[in-house]
């Protein structure tokens, strides 16, 4: 379980800035939680406090009991924190097979790095060979990330605004990735950054950020009714920009 006990996070060029003002969330284990709210408002900041990338000016970051405020990012992953940037990075001269190896920490043959590729919807023969490069789509590198996070096995798996990027097609097999994981989640969790309503609406529990400040959590079937119209607006506002 993720626990956030009154963090906040001011700017680093501007220490008066306050991104994230005093925020207490709780991740229960074997959940996926969707993060949402108005752009600019804090959530890829609440994902990187969470990963590591940045660290709390104030407040305390718990894993499963454990204080890890002070851990970085690289402690945190072998704690077994995954995360996922909008835009994955683009390895030149790494393979597939490799990248998705270097994620599980042992030499996995192929044809079990080619199951991690089939459960994100990838036919495994065109892509355990191919350079994790730009021959790659946004959408397929997007999926190649998401089976490296399933390699690792990670307690928390932390996808920030993983439709960023992706066309429709990519988009609606993104979402069947992510129900599959749901449906398969076991002694782990899932947050995501999205202000996407097919995203929200296979959400456990969501987590609205508004000005940096946590303006609600509860059960999608609570919290959802109320979001309807905000978020295809913020989306569509999002496409166009």
């Amino acid at each position: 379980m993720l626990e956030l006990k009154h963090v906040s996070y001011n700017a680093k060029d501007d220490l008066s800035k306050e991104i994230i003002r005093d925020i207490s969330v709780t991740v229960p284990d074997e959940h996926l939680v969707v993060v949402t709210g108005p752009n600019g408002g804090g959530k890829s900041t609440l994902a990187k406090l969470i990963a590591g990338i940045e660290k709390p000016t104030s407040g305390q970051i718990f894993l499963n009991g454990e204080d890890i405020t002070d851990w970085d990012i690289t402690t945190r992953a072998r704690a077994g924190i995954g995360f996922s940037f909008q835009q994955p990075v683009r390895f030149k001269g790494i393979q597939v097979l490799d990248l998705i190896r270097l994620a599980a920490g042992k030499q996995l043959s192929a044809a079990a790095a080619c199951n991690y590729l089939s459960e994100v919807g990838l036919c495994a023969r065109d892509y355990i060979d191919r350079e994790v490069n730009s021959s790659l789509s946004g959408g397929e590198l997007k999926r190649i990330e998401i089976a490296t996070v399933l390699a690792r096995a990670t307690k928390l798996s932390v996808f920030d605004e993983p439709e960023a990027g992706i066309d429709l097609w990519s988009f609606q097999n993104l979402i069947q990735v992510f129900q599959r994981m749901r449906e398969n989640i076991t002694g782990s969790s899932i947050l995501i950054i999205s202000h996407q309503e097919r995203i929200m609406n296979i959400a456990d529990e969501i987590i609205v950020i508004k000005d940096g400040k946590l303006e609600k959590q509860g059960r999608r079937e609570d919290i959802l009714p109320g979001l309807i119209g905000t978020a295809s607006a913020v989306a569509a506002c999002s496409k166009v920009g």
